[in-house]
């Protein structure tokens, strides 16, 4: 349910952006979604689609990106990315450690017309 919070959000700086450009329309907006958010792309579009209607950004397409993991091993420095769910590190098994990418979310441009 946190999607919808995310999605307003995301519709109040689109349209804040669009009035400084003095556009008529957004037409596509990019983000930038880390593997290890909890967003849900399926769930932004749907919110999306019904809290765009009747705005400046209705009928705008949002295209996603997805950031692998990334982590860095505390114990013995290691650079990786996971497999699955295990996180611990593939070099010494440890779990102690540091995510490097991985929980990203962002909007990241915005295609409007003026």
């Amino acid at each position: 349910m946190h999607e919808l919070s995310v999605t307003e959000n995301i519709l109040e700086i689109a349209l804040r952006h669009a009035g400084s450009a003095q556009a008529t329309r957004v037409t596509n907006l990019y983000l930038v979604v880390g593997q290890l958010s909890s967003i849900v792309d399926d769930s932004v579009q749907f919110y999306w689609d019904i809290i765009s209607q009747g705005t400046q950004a209705e009928g705008a397409r949002l295209h996603f990106q997805r950031i692998p993991t990334s982590l860095i091993c505390r114990a013995c420095d290691m650079h990786y990315q996971p497999v699955g769910d295990d996180l611990a590190c593939s070099r010494c098994g440890s779990i102690d450690v540091r995510v490097e990418c991985g929980e990203e979310f962002y909007l990241d441009a915005i295609d409007v017309e003026t």
